[in-house]
């Protein structure tokens, strides 16, 4: 098992150096393949170890292991295609990995609280795919005029205030009256809605 990890390890290292360069090389289709069979294989212990667990406990634990495979899966194939759209997807992968396990752990939560958590996982994969966006964009300036990156940065930026905004409104909810509709006043004049 710890070969297994230490290959998976250095596979997903492996995949990090090349997708974090343009310029390296693109990982053979081969490494590509044995890469995707460690995912695999890892998920499948990580599964396993998952079943001594219960309730949302084990929950979290199989989202986790769900993440790390397609994290894994999406690595290899940026290390592989090597461009900016396989690197972007990767760091998608990620973003609703993180979100997934996140949305899990707010079941342990209830009421507003638990609103308020997935909320606030939504606003960080929104936040995070934004920002994967925006880079792809820049990494792919050769071909994209100025214009279309500023634009790109507008659009993630907008995506981030749209989001914090929306966690803002949820931890409003938990007032009433006056204080709630100063909350909500209060979010909208910090994010610019009217």
């Amino acid at each position: 098992m710890k070969a297994l990890r230490l290959t998976m390890a250095l596979f997903a290292a492996a995949g990090l150096c090349v997708a974090g360069s343009a310029s390296a090389q693109a990982m053979s289709k081969h490494d590509r393949d044995m890469a995707i069979k460690s995912a695999e294989a890892q998920y499948r212990t990580d599964k396993a170890a998952c079943d001594r667990l219960n309730g949302n406990a084990k929950d979290i634990c199989q989202e986790e292991a769900k993440g790390r495979e397609k994290v894994a899966k999406a690595d290899a194939e940026a290390a592989h295609d090597n461009t900016p759209k396989a690197r972007e997807k990767a760091r998608d992968a990620r973003a609703d990995a993180d979100y997934e396990v996140a949305k899990e752990k707010c079941d342990d939560l209830s009421g507003n609280a638990k609103d308020v958590c997935v909320k606030e996982a939504k606003a960080r994969r929104v936040q995070a795919k934004a920002d994967a966006k925006a880079d792809r964009v820049a990494a792919d300036q050769k071909r994209e005029s100025s214009s279309a990156i500023a634009e790109a940065k507008r659009d993630a930026a907008e995506d981030k205030r749209d989001a914090s905004y929306k966690v803002a409104v949820e931890k409003c909810d938990s007032l009433s009256g006056a204080a709630k509709d100063t909350c909500v006043r209060n979010a909208k004049a910090k994010f610019g809605k009217t």
